[in-house]
């Protein structure tokens, strides 16, 4: 699981995992233990979390709720300090630890607090997403969520050899024809050749 296929839906509280696009949305699934799943209209404001971000104060402008979840975790792990209903001097405390350089006069308890929130339920359903992954392990991810996604791409490959194989078997036996004509020439050579002279009149 990654963090592209969890979202935030206005008007729900929790997180869920996004399943497959519908007629008319989306299909997700609540991402606790009842793993419910729900058909949410496009009418729903739904946000995936590997595209928010958090305002800062430096040239860039923001930094990527991804990068704070990695920093979280690397710092506390399991020992979160503050929950969704502790008060604003501690929720601003924390983000102030992880995210010096974040931008006070845009930035809203109610936003750490939604921060705090996904944090706790990504630890307890998903706490891999929260580990910083080395550059080669990303790449495997991304081959992989490919090749699901495209179960024909992964498939190609075998084809293609399969195919390769058939042709160099056709080169073969059209080079074997050819030399067995060739060979069927010069026996017939040989033959033409091989012919008792005929007696001259005297």
């Amino acid at each position: 699981m990654e963090l592209k296929e969890i979202a935030a839906i206005a008007g729900r509280g929790g997180l869920f995992k996004i399943i497959k696009p519908s007629r008319n949305g989306v299909i997700v699934e609540t991402l606790d233990a009842q793993k419910k799943k729900l058909a949410i209209s496009a009418n729903n404001k739904v946000s995936v979390l590997k595209e928010i971000s958090i305002y800062t104060t430096d040239k860039e402008g923001s930094v990527a709720l991804e990068e704070v979840f990695y920093s979280i975790y690397e710092k506390y792990k399991d020992q979160l300090p503050v929950t969704s209903k502790a008060d604003n001097d501690a929720l601003f405390s924390l983000l102030e630890e992880v995210i010096p350089n974040y931008d006070a006069e845009k930035v809203y308890s109610s936003d750490i607090k939604k921060l705090v929130s996904w944090y706790l339920i990504l630890l307890k359903e998903a706490p891999q997403i929260l580990e910083r992954k080395a550059p080669e392990e990303e790449e495997k991810e991304e081959e992989s969520t490919a090749n699901e996604s495209d179960p024909e791409a992964s498939e190609a490959t075998p084809k293609k050899k399969k195919a390769s194989k058939s042709k160099k078997a056709a080169e073969e036996a059209a080079k074997a024809t050819k030399e067995a004509k060739a060979t069927s020439k010069a026996v017939k050579g040989e033959t033409t050749e091989v012919k008792t002279p005929k007696s001259k009149k005297k």
